[in-house]
């Protein structure tokens, strides 16, 4: 849906760029022209994200694997895209990660790691690459990969919790960092059909399309152009906001990802 040059002269970092919305969106960045760098846990799959890219647009792709909670590898990060690119345009916070489970059975552990990752680790990128803006006097844009949160989320509270942090966190920022002229915002997904789905039983998967009034699942190409709107000039009044891309799910069903309690399960429930 976009002009083949759009992003031509940006340069973005998409965290988790070797699967799913991020693998996506970095795909489709370069497409665009842009000059694309992308993180995360698993190298190898980094490095086919990078041989595709290379494949598809003759373009040279910087990828490394990071550990966004820890702020010092994530300094570095962001201090080697600026040695590569001369700056950064675009940042990208797509890297997180949960698991279903009844909330009440959560160990300190999985809590911390779902908390430290998805909140923490994406206001060290937030944090790094705006300071790197603002000591430059440049704009920056920072798009966050959350969830839609306005009703909860059973049996993934750890989640939910870290991305209304997120959520907040954003809104907040898009009015303090606004003098700096770096715009924060939002991209809420719904039930995207990705490799992440491999984490949940089959009894949830089997419902997944059914928590939404269009009785579809989403696939990451639907996220990822939402996000390269966001990343272009047409999106340069948009700040604070967060986009939903859900199918409608925010009005009418509830996903369970451990598959539904018999307690709700009823005839007529969604």
């Amino acid at each position: 849906m976009f002009r083949p040059d759009l992003l031509v002269g940006k340069r973005i970092l998409v965290t988790g760029g070797g699967s799913g919305m991020g693998k996506a969106t970095a795909v489709l960045a370069a497409r665009l022209g842009a000059t694309v760098a992308i993180c995360g846990r698993n190298f190898d799959k980094l490095e086919r994200v990078q041989a595709l890219i290379g494949e598809a647009t003759d373009r040279p792709v910087l990828a490394r694997s990071v550990n966004i909670r820890d702020p010092d590898a994530v300094e570095a990060f962001i201090g080697e895209i600026h040695d590569e690119f001369g700056g950064l345009d675009t940042l990208v916070n797509n890297a997180g990660g949960q698991f279903p489970q009844d909330a009440i059975e959560f160990s300190r552990k999985g809590w911390l790691a779902v908390i430290d990752t998805n909140l923490n680790g994406s206001w060290w990128m937030m944090q790094e690459a705006a300071k790197r803006w603002s000591e430059a006097g440049v704009p920056g844009n920072i798009v966050n990969i959350v969830a839609n949160v306005e009703r909860g989320m059973p049996q993934a509270a750890h989640t939910c919790a870290a991305r209304a942090g997120v959520i907040y966190l954003s809104k907040t920022l898009a009015t303090e960092w606004a003098p700096l002229n770096i715009r924060v915002n939002c991209v809420g997904p719904g039930v995207i059909e990705t490799e992440g789905f491999g984490v949940y039983p089959e009894e949830a998967l089997v419902r997944f399309h059914k928590a939404n009034p269009m009785k579809m699942r989403g696939d990451a190409w639907d996220v990822a152009e939402k996000i390269i709107y966001l990343a272009s000039p047409a999106a340069r009044f948009v700040n604070g906001e967060l986009s939903i891309i859900d199918g409608g799910q925010a009005q009418w069903g509830v996903i369970w990802p451990g598959g539904m309690p018999d307690y709700f399960n009823e005839t007529g429930a969604a």
